[in-house]
């Protein structure tokens, strides 16, 4: 895979991967659990669907307008992933309000996407969290991590998405309910963490470039979601999970820039 962190137009030289193909691919593996949450919530989530959509293009084309830039349209799947994470219950000036913290905050303020720091979608939730007391993000189901199966293929088929980030990171809760007696629940573990681990955790952007240092991003981010999380188990709390992503995310380039050194290091020692 590219490093997107370092130049996102290096995908098109390297892969083939154009910024409008890669949001194309994100949005067709939202397509399944945006579905399943208007299904589950009804019309109100229709509602929180259009702001989010509305709120997130306003900024991308307020933003590209300063830069004198074409909107990156990536916009879009930022507003999926959010829709997908907060309940219909919240009122809309909420969700615009989050909705406009994730993305300028968390990616337009940084240059657009491939230069941000931490998801935008995670920055909107754990502001949302943070800022309005009360305010709890949208638990897992099982139809919704059924319907996240698909496009977490699509986008490891790809290569939008690291397998070794993902195995790190299950393989860290498996240890971690096997130590404390709860193997039987690692199913309920993997429908609980399965959306946020795809689409936040495994953010091509936010995780780490290197090889070494998505096995040891993903066993990070395994384990602040244990920590994160209240009561370490089955039931793993929303909240958790976002904000095991934006810490990791944090400590991504230091983890790059330690792979590369151990990497060099080994070299130098097998070349004499």
């Amino acid at each position: 895979m590219t490093d997107w962190r370092l130049d996102p137009h290096r995908m098109r030289q390297h892969s083939g991967w154009t910024p409008a193909r890669v949001t194309l691919a994100q949005m067709l593996a939202l397509a399944a659990p945006v579905v399943v949450r208007l299904v589950e919530q009804g019309t109100a989530m229709a509602a929180v669907l259009v702001t989010a959509l509305v709120t997130s293009l306003v900024w991308d084309m307020a933003f590209a307008l300063i830069r004198g830039r074409s909107p990156s349209w990536h916009s879009l799947t930022t507003a999926l992933i959010i829709t997908v994470l907060i309940p219909s219950t919240l009122p809309l000036w909420q969700v615009g309000l989050a909705a406009s913290f994730g993305m300028v905050f968390g990616e337009l303020v940084f240059g657009g996407r491939g230069y941000g720091i931490v998801p935008a979608a995670a920055a909107a939730a754990g502001f949302l969290v943070f800022s309005f007391s009360g305010a709890q993000l949208s638990g897992s189901s099982q139809a919704l991590a059924l319907a996240t199966l698909p496009g977490a293929i699509l986008l490891l088929a790809a290569g939008l998405v690291s397998w070794r980030v993902l195995v790190a990171a299950l393989g860290v809760l498996a240890v971690a309910g096997f130590v404390q007696g709860q193997t039987g629940g690692l199913l309920e573990t993997g429908t609980a963490v399965a959306f946020g681990l795809v689409f936040l955790i495994g953010d091509p952007v936010a995780a780490a470039s290197t090889q070494l240092g998505r096995w040891v991003y993903g066993a990070l981010a395994g384990l602040l979601i244990l920590v994160f999380d209240s009561v370490a188990g089955p039931a793993v709390a929303p909240a958790a999970i976002v904000f095991a992503s934006l810490l990791a995310s944090l400590f991504a380039p230091l983890i790059d820039h330690a792979a590369v050194a151990v990497i060099v290091r080994r070299r130098r020692q097998a070349h004499g």
